[in-house]
């Protein structure tokens, strides 16, 4: 169930607990998520103030904090928990927000003493399989459960015993400065110029070897019979970047990779315009933000359909979500297919997940719980 029907406003304006694992300043798509509703949450005229609180160290966001408090507890989780529950007893809140299902029962205590509505959010393999019995009975009693896409929607409500009514889907949205505009400038430092650019961007880590650039690599040294210009970007950092760079010793494909590592917000939209094909190949992904950033840039996309996957890619309107499968058979084709950066579809991304479409979600849900 998509929640976009506006309702009532709510009749006073809230104060919103905010519990994540973090945000500004965060590496990830999750990060990325709450920072994301935040800066909604600060926008709405119904919110009169925020409280941050973070697992791990958020900074302040850009510009004016406007009625927004970051406080970061230190120590290992028991201080996490602590410093939380010392901080939600110095005040009364009137919505308590839960940005990931293991922060569900300490949420769900909180609101229980404030009497306050509790949002919990859920993004992929997170919510994909049942938590805990603590955790389930907890989840249950959320007043309204976001889910990034509909697959992850699916995987909760059958291991969870809420209403189905109160789990909504609010897919994720992207940053302004995605945008189409010339990348030269990055092309020229990482020996791209002339060749057909293949790009993956996201954290190397080994925990998280479905994001597939090991796929993609294997695929190489056949693509180079037909493409012999075609070159593969990972960007991203992790401890999982030795595997890959041995990988691509061991298919004879090193000098067809770069790994500029973790990169600015700047250079990173540059290698967004730069690519040709933005490719991953991700089987664990619940969304995956990574593509509307691509599209934004009039970059095409391909994934497999796995997944949220088909959200981030609207059911194909948007992007290509191919069987596991025919993965290989579409990164021909895709390649095949390449041209300049598509200004139409840029435009389609920002009509479906654009900033503006974000926040007006996020406002519904507000008014949705306060009324």
């Amino acid at each position: 169930m998509l929640l976009r029907d506006p309702v009532r406003l709510a009749p006073r304006p809230v104060s919103v607990l905010a519990l994540v694992t973090e945000a500004y300043g965060g590496y990830g798509g999750i990060a990325q998520y709450n920072c994301d509703l935040l800066d909604a949450l600060r926008k709405n005229p119904e919110i009169k103030d925020i409280m941050v609180v973070a697992r791990r160290e958020t900074s302040a966001p850009r510009g004016p904090r406007r009625r927004l408090r970051i406080i970061n507890p230190r120590g290992r989780l028991v201080g996490f928990v602590f410093g939380v529950l010392a901080h939600a007893m110095l005040r009364r809140f009137d919505i308590v927000f839960c940005g990931h299902i293991n922060f569900v029962p300490l949420a769900a205590l909180i609101a229980r003493i404030h009497g306050a509505r509790l949002i919990l959010q859920t993004h992929g393999i997170d919510a994909w399989n049942a938590p805990e019995a603590w955790n389930r009975y907890t989840v249950a009693q959320a007043d309204l459960v976001l889910c990034v896409s509909r697959f992850t929607r699916a995987r909760l409500l059958s291991w969870s015993d809420i209403d189905p009514e109160r789990v909504v889907v609010v897919g994720n949205t992207y940053r302004d400065e995605f945008s189409i505009a010339d990348a030269k400038k990055i092309r020229t430092p990482h020996g791209l110029e002339e060749k057909t650019v293949l790009l993956t961007v996201g954290r190397l880590d080994g925990r998280q070897k479905h994001k597939g650039h090991d796929r993609v690599i294997r695929c190489l040294p056949r693509l180079r019979h037909q493409h012999p210009d075609i070159v593969y970007v990972i960007v991203g950092e992790g401890n999982d970047r030795e595997r890959l760079q041995n990988l691509a010793a061991q298919c004879e494909v090193a000098s067809m990779i770069r790994f500029p590592g973790r990169v600015s917000d700047r250079e990173l939209v540059d290698f967004y315009r730069a690519a040709d094909l933005f490719v991953m190949p991700s089987t664990g992904d619940g969304f995956g933000i990574v593509f509307l950033e691509a599209m934004a840039c009039g970059t095409p996309v391909l994934g497999v359909d796995v997944g949220g996957v088909r959200d981030a890619m609207a059911d194909g309107d948007l992007g290509l979500a191919v069987q596991d499968d025919g993965f290989e058979e579409a990164l021909d084709r895709a390649i095949a297919l390449r041209g300049a950066p598509r200004p139409e579809l840029s435009n389609r991304v920002r009509a479906r997940f654009g900033r503006t479409v974000f926040d007006a979600r996020i406002d519904a849900v507000i008014r949705r719980v306060s009324a």
